[in-house]
């Protein structure tokens, strides 16, 4: 196995290997989380874990499988190495279901016949059944019985063939249905199964999924397992010191750090830092890497008021209700990654989360794709520069006309066929997600003393107070007074920038800006 020559060598960076063995002999950065594995296996034998997609989940399922094959190299010098036994060498069954797209209804039925086919004849097993779980069920027995060694069963992307079909609910439903018997399966076989784990985007409930895995323990949101997948900040200044020169280590904490999951460490994402350190730039690595499409689609057809999702509240019930037909926006929002635990309150029978973006990249890039939702022929790219460009020099007047252009250029039968755009609340999306998009400091919601600011932003050394008001009538300066009146510039005069109060008023009737004031203070 290579080793580098001291600490601080560069090595390569491990972009899309997921193969621990791999790693670890071709000389490889490796964050080492074979200290989770050990502590798993001394405290139990079946657990569940749910994380965001290109986490490293699939690398620490390939490093369980070296693990309990007993290939003692390719641990030296990680945290379980002097504490295995590596006498017993267990059988693995190992399914992995992010190979294929799962779209049509013999999708799964297909990739599953494969998977074990090529499991049986690895092992020289002859399957005498021809369904899913009655096959893995005598897998997993044979080879105890072959080995002397109870079987380890380890599930990749457990959830994809749901996950791929959601829209069209009837396959969703009908994959669903037929990997809760292929799960029950790992339950009937309990008696020769050492170990089991099962990993994937999302959490669906016990009663839809694994209604007969009573023991499958959910390491999801269990402070000690927090930082299973991802890098956190001590991960970035030992393993990748050599890769960190020349970049900002607080811009690196701005767009990718701040995932949590309860633990006491903020974590990033794995594929965001490779990236980072490959290139040199700070993109929006992760998010460009799959199109969030669907859950666009859901957000804007549940009517979901984007500027909401910065404060989100959500109870640990919640973020478990996840099935093809109830799936809570909250629950969505955070298993995919979008959303991230920023606090916690207690309740009286449970703890109450609170929810947030993660980071830079995830609130620029999601607010970039609602906007693109919210008014679909507005060029994000060139909008955003535009608005940069106008705060830079306080053009109001150019502010105020390209917010009317967005809203002019919307197609009438867009709003026919939409009745969210007669809320104020559309409208004001519209602006939240044009200045997050932009990758502005905005905050929504904004408590003082003396009530709630709609929105307000930060940038070049100013402070921008945003109200927005929906008129019956043409009348103006409702917006501005309240900002006013109720003193929200108070708040922010101890930054001793210049403060621009903006009452901003929406016609229903016009579907566009009614007034838009702006007065210094």
């Amino acid at each position: 196995m290579s080793k580098p020559t001291n600490s601080m060598a560069k090595r390569r960076l491990p972009i899309g290997i997921q193969t621990f063995r791999r790693i670890r002999e071709e000389g490889y950065y490796y964050v080492d989380k074979t200290a989770y594995a050990q502590r798993m296996v001394s405290e139990g034998a079946h657990y569940f874990l749910s994380r965001p997609r290109r986490f490293g989940k699939s690398l620490f399922v390939d490093t369980l499988k070296e693990l309990f094959e007993g290939n003692e190299p390719l641990f030296e010098g990680l945290a379980v190495h002097g504490l295995w036994d590596w006498q017993a060498r267990h059988p693995v069954v190992r399914l992995d279901f992010s190979g294929r797209a799962f779209t049509e209804p013999q999708h799964l039925e297909t990739n599953l016949a494969f998977q074990l086919d090529r499991a049986e004849k690895r092992n020289g097993i002859d399957a005498p059944y021809l369904a899913g779980p009655e096959r893995l069920a005598h897998l997993i027995e044979a080879l105890h019985e072959r080995t002397g060694q109870r079987t380890v069963v380890l599930v990749d992307e457990y959830d994809k063939p749901i996950l791929d079909a959601l829209a069209t609910p009837d396959l969703a439903r009908a994959n669903r249905d037929g990997l809760r018997g292929l799960y029950s399966a790992i339950k009937f076989s309990d008696a020769h199964i050492e170990f089991a784990f099962l990993t994937g985007v999302s959490k669906f409930s016990k009663v839809s999924l694994f209604s007969g895995l009573n023991n499958l323990v959910d390491i999801t949101l269990n402070p000690a397992y927090s930082a299973i997948c991802g890098y956190t900040e001590r991960n970035l200044d030992v393993v990748f010191a050599p890769e960190l020169h020349g970049l900002d280590r607080n811009e690196i904490r701005r767009w990718y750090n701040g995932y949590c999951w309860l633990g006491e460490d903020r974590v990033y994402n794995p594929f965001d830092i490779l990236l980072l350190f490959d290139t040199g730039k700070f993109k929006a690595h992760w998010f460009e890497s799959g199109s969030p499409s669907f859950l666009v689609e859901a957000l804007f057809k549940r009517k979901v008021d984007v500027a909401s999702l910065e404060n989100k509240i959500a109870s640990d019930a919640l973020l478990s209700a996840f099935d093809v037909d109830r799936m809570a926006t909250e629950a969505l929002l955070f298993q995919t990654g979008y959303l991230t635990i920023t606090g916690e309150e207690d309740a009286e029978d449970e703890p109450v989360y609170c929810l947030g973006y993660p980071n830079h990249e995830v609130r620029r890039s999601l607010n970039g794709s609602l906007l693109t939702a919210l008014a679909p022929n507005v060029s994000v790219e060139a909008e955003t520069i535009r608005l940069r460009q106008l705060l830079r020099s306080n053009e109001f007047n150019g502010l105020e006309a390209m917010f009317r252009a967005l809203f002019a250029g919307i197609p009438y039968q867009w709003h026919i066929n939409n009745d969210i755009a007669h809320y104020e609340g559309y409208y004001a999306s519209l602006f939240y997600s044009c200045f997050a998009a932009a990758g502005l400091d905005v905050r929504v919601e904004d408590s003082s003393s003396s009530g709630r600011l709609d929105m307000a932003v930060r940038f070049n050394g100013n402070v921008y107070l945003f109200e927005f008001k929906k008129v019956a009538n043409e009348a103006e300066g409702t917006a501005l007074a309240q900002i006013k009146q109720r003193r929200y510039a108070d708040k922010y005069r101890h930054l001793g920038e210049p403060i621009h109060l903006i009452g901003v008023e929406f016609s229903e009737v016009e579907r566009n800006i009614a007034a838009f004031v702006v007065e210094g203070n």
